[in-house]
Formats: C-alpha cells, sequence, structure tokens
C-alpha cells in the first residue's frame, strides 16, 4: 500500500454493520475510498458524511451477485483513484429456518450475495491487482459458520464455509506464483448490526431462532472495534481473523470429531455460541 496520495478500499456491503465501521476506520487512517451496497440511500448518506470530513470517497449501488456490476465496481475504483489497495468482499445477507424449508429463491439469494459476491470480487479484482505488480490484500468475510455449523442456519453455514474454502484456495494460489497480494478470512462471531433486518422467516422454528439471533447480535462487538482488529491483522498480513475467541472450543470438538470419524453432536452450549456466527 504504497501508493502516495493514500492507499485505496473497495469496500462492498459499506452502508451497514461491519462494512461501516470498515468504511470509518479506513477514513481515518486516510485511505480513499469506493463504497459499495445495494442500499442506495444509506451508501450516499455515509458517502456524504465521510466526504464532509475531507475522506477521498465515491459510492457505487452494487448488488454483489451480478457480476456486471461488480466489475463496474472495479472500472470506476480505477477510473477514480488510479488503482485498489484494499479490497473487502463483505456484502452478506441471513436466512434462518429448516433446510428443507427454505425456499429456491432463499437459497439462491443467499448463495448469489454470500458466495458469488466473493467470487465476483475476486475474479473481478485479482487480476487487476496482479497487474499492478504492488502490495495489495484482500479480505473475505466469512464468519464463525464459516467454520462450526448450527441446525437452522443451512444456506449460511454453506456459504460461509464456502467463503472460507475459497480464500484458502486464493491464499495458496497467490503464493504459488509469488505474488505480492496477501489474503485475510475475517470470521466473527456477534457484531452489531442489522444483517436480521434480510433474513426472511420461513417457519416457527426459525422465527425463534431469529428472535435469539437479532438479540445476540445487536448486543455484539461493536463494528468500531472490530474495524480496529480487522486492519491490525491486515498489517500482519494474517490470514485468519478470529475476533471472537470463544468458540474454539466447539472447533475443537469438531475437529476431533473428524479425525476420529465420530458422529458430530451439537451441544446446546454451542447454540448460543454458533448463533452469534452472523455478522
Amino acid at each position: 500500500m504504497n501508493n502516495e496520495q493514500g492507499p485505496v478500499a473497495v469496500i462492498t456491503g459499506a452502508a451497514s454493520g461491519i462494512g461501516r465501521g470498515l468504511a470509518e476506520h479506513a477514513a481515518v487512517q486516510g485511505l480513499r475510498l469506493v463504497l459499495a451496497d445495494r442500499d442506495a440511500a444509506s451508501l450516499h448518506a455515509l458517502c456524504d458524511e465521510l466526504k464532509a470530513s475531507g475522506v477521498q470517497a465515491v459510492a457505487c449501488v452494487t448488488d454483489v451477485g451480478d457480476v456486471k456490476q461488480v466489475e463496474r465496481l472495479r472500472d470506476q475504483a480505477v477510473e477514480q483513484f488510479g488503482g485498489v489497495d484494499l479490497l473487502f468482499n463483505n456484502a452478506g445477507v441471513m436466512q434462518t429456518g429448516f433446510s428443507w424449508d427454505i425456499t429456491e429463491a432463499q437459497w439462491q439469494r443467499m448463495l448469489n450475495v454470500n458466495l458469488n459476491g466473493v467470487i465476483n470480487g475476486i475474479r473481478s479484482f485479482v487480476p487487476l491487482l496482479l497487474r499492478q505488480g504492488r502490495p495489495a490484500h484482500v479480505i473475505n468475510t466469512a464468519s464463525l459458520a464459516g467454520l462450526v455449523s448450527s441446525p437452522l442456519m443451512a444456506p449460511y453455514n454453506v456459504t460461509k464455509q464456502a467463503v472460507v474454502a475459497l480464500s484458502e484456495t486464493l491464499h495458496y494460489e497467490l503464493a504459488m506464483i509469488g505474488a505480492p497480494v496477501s489474503v485475510s478470512v475475517l470470521c466473527p462471531g456477534p457484531v452489531a448490526s442489522e444483517i436480521m433486518a434480510s433474513n426472511q422467516v420461513v417457519d416457527t422454528a426459525g422465527a425463534d431462532f431469529s428472535q435469539l439471533l437479532d438479540s445476540t447480535i445487536r448486543q455484539g462487538m461493536t463494528p468500531a472495534e472490530l474495524a480496529s482488529q480487522v486492519f491490525a491483522a491486515i498489517a500482519e498480513k494474517r490470514f485468519w481473523i478470529l475476533p471472537h475467541k470463544g468458540f474454539k472450543p466447539a472447533l475443537e470438538r469438531r475437529v476431533q470429531s473428524i479425525l476420529g470419524e465420530t458422529n458430530p453432536q451439537f451441544q446446546m452450549a454451542d447454540v448460543e455460541d454458533n448463533a452469534h456466527a452472523a455478522r
């Protein structure tokens, strides 16, 4: 990040929650910002607020599930600032309920935003980062749900675990070719946000679990605190960003079950911990 005019960060899902926290922290650090979100009103309000404080920022309304829109986001970043140094593939939505009751459209929505959004970000931006020939960093937002699974969160578990796998693969590939591009995967627990507003309740169990998630998330880590940890990890070029340490016993049990080839057993304590997996 040696751009003389200040590094450039592209942040998807920037209008609220973790994305907004990342944008505000990046602004304080003197980065130039390309902010993306589907919520046009909230996105432009944030961009105007940051610009009023002297930050160089541009807003680009983007549906990350549409590769053409992500390519437009990349082109706008290049046109506005000449390149990109940090790419935050952060946009995400939530869906709860029994896996067999969740509709095809709801499954597809989760795949489009949570997984295809990251795939589109990588395919659109990594060739640019490689052509630039300077240090850059890709940060993909997964979740604790990317490492341990909970019932009633199938689409979220599936998409976030795929993001972890994709991030590891990208890390290996960039190292294999000696590229100056680093990768991190962010796996947070509860962070205060409005992600549950995107949930489409499909059954009574999903409704009850949704209420638990919403309450837990609203009482979670502040986006500002999370952003501080994320940028510290970026400075250290750390792949794993795990802001919430309390989930590790559940992860250890899962790994032991895999190695011992025993059937997974979900514990009630995990319900409280893993319900925290939403961004």
